[in-house]
């Protein structure tokens, strides 16, 4: 018979597989000899087990909602997959295991299950492989009814706690397993605190609670014909509704965009913990703690203790909880002996530990630990001291880091300079300042967010539900909460700018708007959060790039000993360069020369060198163009000193610099309209024509302009030449490495070189009386390019591969359409496992790139392999060119530190891998 459920003492809590996160943690604590509710796991095999019956069901309704249809598609999916859940019930070898691991619970408590004088409680609660906070359900206090609560009552001493214990466990069990409006009980709450003049929940009388617990089940009857009273129904119904979760649109949503597939978690367990109480009295109460501070790094405890509640009242932001400090002061003991657990369970797991912990009448129980969602800042932090203090090694602190958390480290921040004045402050909940319109509802941030606008999610509270609404916004603001709220460790988790509990905010989702510093603000105002301050503007705030910081700036020293790839930046302009090398870039891998053309009277004489005719024609042009260049090029190099800088030579196709055909003919209209001489504008519009092309994509580019006017590449190669002779001559040592673009043909280069850039060498050679060290090569981004780099290897210095163009030719895709037009549907068919232009392609793309780089390097030992297009800064791509015979990848200026860690990781990776 298969075993589907497992008590703490006995089960393995590596295997979170098959035990969940939630499992697994209770199972360690429970080995390490801290204090835990004794209790069971039913593991996820047992979940698997309960859909079995009609899974193939569930996965074609699952699979529809994954390609996010329209609201009314998904309302009636999320009905059929109700129905079906509705109808599957615990298989007898589930529940028949589950019943005789009550009776052990039983023994160990020495307590039974509905017994009237002396009852056992037990919360069920969820637990996938992975963390999904939030995402599925639990139902705490277990086993009460009418009978045994008078039992609770009896067995603490404390009636007023027993129906406040029942009250809560009639609207989780109501909202959670019966699936009743939770409004209906929170509304009938408030009503109750309002007629006995209370604010706080512990303050309301017994009588209140009373009160509460009979229309409770009054509500219960209406909506669903009455409560059950039989503990062992309530139990069975409860894990029923924790399997049922698992298929919730929350928890599908959270899967879906977190990229949990059923290979990393497939199902979840269901945890039966033994009640310990929070809510008996002033010296009982629950809370959060992480073993680190969550938002900064700095090495101390952080969190916040509720006294008087229960688990779920501290994440829920309801109340107001304590500082961890102001719990030390009150518990000095019961802080030291957390204290102890916590940094034991770091220290084990090797990761900053979210605990969460009740205590009950002076007793602290650990409840479950989990790895921290932490800001990208104190993850960094972290990684750092963490190694310094030899809890991890430096190539675990560089896998700790991902490459995402790098990137949020350089969010922006409030100018300075805007003197901006906020109107409130929250609690700094995710780094990152943003500006957005406001929306009060998930739904509409979706809405809104899909027709192109940028939104900010403003809510009182955020629940579960609202996760889809979290990944539209461009950020969060809350009203009530804490660090540990839900909308705090969501925000932090997908890295969206939050800031939490500004209780100044006076929101009213109903009417969508809400009021601050006196001010009315409605759904579509623009409004400022930082997530770094906690600060709330009105309107949109300047911001500027965020700096590296020092902690950063170690970890990127250890990945530059451990990467084998070099890292350099892609870039258009002087302060791209400046950029790059403040970002630690080894050089620039790929210089676009055309946005230097866009400056008005640059483009002027382009235009006119374009449009030229003859050689003789286009000479003047060239000679004042090339001179304005030359200054460009001359700050980059000097920037960039004594780091190689590759120059691409002009690679758009022609037309992209001159006027549309349409607004010449305009023009040519206007004039004869006026009675003018129109005939200067007809010439240009017939020359334009003329130099028109059905595909320019692949058309007159690139080498071949080159090779049709090579009096334009020697000119363009005298600009760079004398800006780097001159700076020698200053003293200067720029490294400078010339790029020929697509080429299809080694001819191509042989020509070129010849006839413009060797030309060019030797006229500013002999100019300038220094001699150039100027390597040449060509981008590698045709097929044909690919397959003959035999041949081209040994006529150049150095190939990049334009991975952006390479791929569109594999592909035979044109970008702009193919992103805009079906990659989206494509990725949601599961046609492609990822977009092409962002991960590459390695079974086509990639396998043209490692047969190119291999064999360039055969024929030329000598020859240096770059990767300049957009998957130069993709982590996963760069994991594969680690592999290949490539020297190095060009980003763009920001996402060269994500580059240099995750150049690092793919050596580290391999080097275990290799190690076992």
């Amino acid at each position: 018979m298969v075993k589907y459920v497992f008590s703490f003492k006995e089960a393995d809590y590596r295997n979170k597989k098959l035990f969940g996160g939630k499992g697994a943690s209770l199972i360690q604590m429970t080995q390490l000899g801290l204090r835990v509710p004794p209790g069971f796991i039913i593991t996820t095999e047992a979940c698997k087990k309960f859909y079995e019956p009609r899974r193939s069901e569930t996965a074609e309704l699952e699979a529809i909602l994954l390609k996010n249809p329209p609201p009314e598609v998904r309302d009636e999916v999320l009905k059929k997959l109700h129905g079906i859940i509705d109808s599957l019930d615990l298989p007898d070898e589930i529940w028949s295991q589950a019943v005789e691991y009550m009776k052990r619970l039983e023994a160990e408590a020495g307590r039974r299950f509905g017994d009237p004088e002396n009852p056992l409680l037990v919360s069920v609660r969820s637990g996938a492989a992975v963390s999904m906070p939030g995402m599925m359900d639990t139902v705490l206090n277990l086993g009460l009814n009418d009978e045994t609560v008078k039992g609770l009552a009896k067995q603490t001493g404390n009636e007023w706690f027993a129906y406040d214990a029942y009250r809560r466990f009639l609207q989780m069990f109501g909202k959670i397993v019966l699936g009743i409006d939770e409004k209906l009980f929170s509304t009938t709450w408030e009503e109750i605190k309002k007629k006995y003049g209370v604010k706080d929940d512990p303050d309301v009388p017994l009588e209140g609670l009373k009160e509460a617990v009979e229309r409770f089940k009054e509500i219960i009857r209406k909506e669903r014909g009455g409560f059950p009273q039989d503990p062992w129904e309530q139990l069975k119904l409860a894990i029923k509704a924790v399997f049922r979760s698992w298929m919730s649109p929350r928890a599908i949503f959270y899967r879906i965009i977190e990229k949990i597939t059923p290979d990393i978690a497939d199902c979840t367990a269901v945890n039966v913990v033994t009640m310990v109480f929070g809510n008996v009295g002033w010296d009982s109460g629950t809370g959060v703690v992480f073993s680190r501070d969550v938002a900064t790094g700095e090495n101390k405890l952080y969190g916040e203790f509720l006294p008087v509640a229960q688990g779920e009242d501290v994440v829920a932001g309801i109340r107001t909880p304590m500082d961890i400090e102001e719990f030390r002061k009150r518990f000095p003991h019961l802080y030291e002996e957390l204290y102890q657990g916590v940094k034991l369970l770091e220290k084990v797991n090797k990761d900053v530990q979210d605990v969460e912990f009740t205590v009950e009448r002076g007793k602290l129980f650990f409840l479950q630990a989990r790895n921290a969602k932490m800001t990208a800042l104190a993850r960094v932090k972290t990684a750092v001291d963490m190694a310094k203090e030899g809890i991890i090694t430096k190539e675990e602190a560089l896998l700790y880091v991902s490459p995402d958390h790098v990137l949020q480290l350089l969010y922006p921040r409030i100018d300075p300079k805007a003197k901006a004045k906020p109107v409130a402050q929250g609690l700094p909940a995710s780094p990152g300042a943003v500006s957005g319109q406001v929306v009060f509802h998930p739904d509409d941030a979706v809405r809104w967010a899909a027709q192109g606008k940028r939104v900010i999610l403003v809510r009182v509270e955020t629940k579960p539900d609202d996760v889809h609404g979290f990944y539209a916004a461009v950020g969060v603001l809350t009203s009530r909460g804490g660090m540990t709220s839900h909308a705090a460790v969501v925000a932090r988790a997908i890295g969206k700018p939050a800031v939490v509990g500004a209780e100044a905010v006076e929101i009213d989702e109903e009417e969508k708007y809400f009021k601050v510093g006196g001010q009315l603000i409605r759904e579509g105002d623009w409004i400022t959060i930082d997530g770094h301050t906690g600060n709330i503007y009105i309107g949109v705030v300047p911001t500027i790039e965020a700096e590296l910081i020092p902690e950063l700036e170690e970890l990127l020293k250890w990945a530059d000993e451990y990467r084998r790839l070099g890292v350099r930046a892609n870039a258009d302009l002087p302060e791209d360069a400046a950029i790059a090398r403040k970002f630690g870039a080894q050089g620039i891998g790929l210089l676009r020369i055309e946005r230097m053309f866009r400056k008005p009277e640059r483009l002027e004489l382009l235009r006119s060198i374009i449009l030229a005719e003859t050689p003789e024609e286009r000479r003047p042009y060239l000679e004042k163009l090339y001179k304005m260049l030359k200054a460009d090029f001359k700050e980059v190099f000097k920037i960039m000193d004594g780091l190689p800088v590759v120059v691409r030579l002009i690679d758009p196709p022609l037309h992209e610099f001159l006027p549309k055909p349409e607004e010449v003919l305009e023009q040519v209209y206007q004039k004869k309209m006026r009675g003018e001489d129109a005939s200067d504008v007809e010439k240009l519009y017939r020359r334009i024509k003329a130099l028109q092309e059905a595909n320019p994509m692949l058309g007159h580019r690139g080498v071949r302009v080159g090779v049709t006017h090579p009096d334009f590449y020697y000119y363009l190669n005298k600009a760079i030449l004398e800006a780097t002779a001159e700076l020698k001559k200053e003293g200067y040592n720029p490294v400078v490495e010339i790029m020929i673009p697509q080429v299809s043909d080694v001819r191509e280069i042989i020509y070129v070189k010849e006839k413009a850039i060797l030309p060019a060498i030797r006229d500013v050679e002999n100019s300038f009386g220094v001699k150039l060290d100027v390597k040449i090569g060509t981008m590698v981004e045709t097929v044909r390019a690919c397959l003959t780099i035999d041949e081209i290897a040994k006529h150049v210095d150095f190939i990049s591969f334009g991975t952006n163009d390479l791929t569109q030719a594999v592909f035979s895709f044109s970008r702009d359409d193919a992103e805009n037009k079906f990659i989206p549907q494509y990725l949601d068919l599961k046609i492609l496992d990822a977009n092409p232009f962002e991960t590459i392609d390695v079974k086509g793309v990639g396998k043209l790139v490692d047969y190119a780089a291999a064999t360039a390097k055969q024929v030329n030992p000598s020859v240096e392999v770059g990767v300049c297009g957009e998957h130069g800064g993709d982590p996963r791509s760069i994991h594969f060119f680690h592999k290949t015979k490539v020297d190095y990848v060009s980003a763009s200026p920001f996402r060269v530190p994500l580059a240099r860690l995750a150049a690092a990781q793919a050596a580290v990776l391999n080097r275990q891998n290799k190690h076992g």
